[in-house]
């Protein structure tokens, strides 16, 4: 059989190789990872977590580019191009060399007889793109939970554990204490696992202990404080003061920014990072989709909070957006998260609800979001939408300059508000 030709083709492709969309497991990934003789030999920063892993991974990027190091960063899922998966020195991945990747994990995979998922695939693509490319470090992206998670193939240097929510039930367990078992091993014996959650569960605790690792934890080993305009670190590392607010918005950015300063001392000997490089990383950072701020006005937020704690964090953003007069939400969710959870949390900070409907088999109709936001007595009106474009369109001409609109509760929402709006504005 001849192999797929451009990108659009190869994604098609990988999409169909294996029955499930998440198959849980290492067993195939490495494999297909021995096949390629993929040993990276650049150091290796994973980041893991329910929420901050996004933003944990472009602070990471962020600072390690205005040091000079060529990184690549492999996150997920992407909002408008897969591309945005597979980042090297500060840019997005070219179509030809995704492709030059994939079409090296497909030989791998034939000659093996083995069956990758979509996200097996891609993470062993980027990694040997990496390693091809020749980067001085990587940092990736836990995709989901962290035992069994494709990237969990590869021996982290220092791992990062972001927080522990809530999320994926089905495949991780319903308490913080199994999601905690589940998310731990990403941890090595005898290497540095930094914990930015501030209440780790106890099997965080007990896995770290059990296998020897250097565990770093949020108010113990490492900590900041907000000073004026100002914050400053204090770790085993170093102490930097003066450091500027992350170009993220949110005082809880300054937990997962900490955490990432003590990611880089803790590997300082192999990939050092000045003072310098730190607040200037700081202060260029970006997170498309994450309390993302269009230019204009009204304001337009996007959001990909899909879950309780992502949610809080949300409500936390907007009440410290002061100066609007009413906000205007376009909203739609998958149903196999926790909307009422996430309702609950924002129901009090939106005045007008706009809802439509996500493709596939996962999305919510028009009607049942309508019926989880009566249910959960949410203020102001609800109106349902052909689909997230349409419900753009009412949010903008609803809206007036002293508004702002917010689209959340998903990846495909906000990917789909963001076509929106950019289309609407010059």
């Amino acid at each position: 059989m001849t192999n797929p030709v451009t990108l659009s083709d190869w994604l098609g492709y990988i999409e169909r190789q294996h029955p499930q969309s998440i198959a849980m497991g290492l067993d195939r990934v490495n494999v297909v990872r021995e096949a390629l003789r993929l040993k990276p030999v650049f150091p290796l920063i994973t980041v893991g977590g329910t929420n901050g892993k996004g933003s944990a991974c472009r602070f990471l990027e962020s600072i390690l580019t205005h040091a000079g190091y060529r990184a690549g960063v492999y996150t997920s899922p992407h909002l408008l191009h897969y591309n945005e998966r597979v980042r090297i020195a500060g840019r997005d991945a070219d179509d030809a060399d995704l492709v030059r990747a994939f079409a090296a994990v497909e030989q791998a995979r034939v000659a093996t007889g083995v069956a990758l998922t979509y996200f097996e695939f891609g993470t062993l693509a980027a990694v040997w793109l990496f390693a091809e490319r020749k980067v001085d470090v990587a940092v990736l992206e836990v995709g989901l939970g962290g035992r069994l998670d494709a990237v969990n193939a590869f021996d982290a240097d220092v791992a990062l554990l972001m927080s522990i929510g809530l999320d994926h039930m089905e495949y991780l367990g319903d308490t913080r204490e199994a999601i905690g078992a589940e998310k731990a091993p990403i941890f090595r014996a005898g290497r540095p696992a930094i914990c930015a959650d501030p209440e780790p569960p106890a099997s965080v605790l007990h896995y770290a202990s059990a296998i020897g690792a250097e565990l770093l934890l949020i108010g113990r080993d490492f900590s900041y404080e907000m000073q004026q305009q100002q914050w400053r670190y204090r770790g085993p590392g170093s102490n930097r003061h003066g450091l500027p607010p992350p170009a993220l918005r949110g005082t809880f950015q300054l937990a997962n920014a900490s955490a990432c300063i003590a990611a880089l001392d803790a590997v300082r000997e192999r990939i050092p990072v000045s003072a310098g490089d730190i607040r200037a990383g700081l202060v260029s950072v970006e997170n498309p989709g994450r309390f993302q701020v269009l230019p204009g006005r009204p304001a337009v937020i996007l959001d990909v909070a899909h879950n309780p704690h992502a949610a809080e964090a949300l409500a936390l953003n907007l009440v410290q957006m002061t100066g609007y007069r009413e906000t205007i939400a376009v909203f739609s969710m998958l149903k196999d998260k926790d909307v009422a959870g996430v309702v609950r949390l924002l129901r009090g900070h939106i005045d007008h609800w706009l809802v439509a409907p996500l493709d596939g088999p996962r999305g919510m109709s028009a009607g049942e979001l309508a019926q989880c936001l009566r249910d959960a007595s949410v203020n102001g009106d609800v109106t349902t939408c052909i689909n997230i474009e349409e419900a753009c369109d009412r949010a903008y001409r609803k809206a007036g300059d002293g508004d702002r609109i917010l689209a959340f509760g998903s990846f495909l929402t906000v990917a789909a508000a963001m076509t929106a709006f950019r289309n609407r504005r010059p």
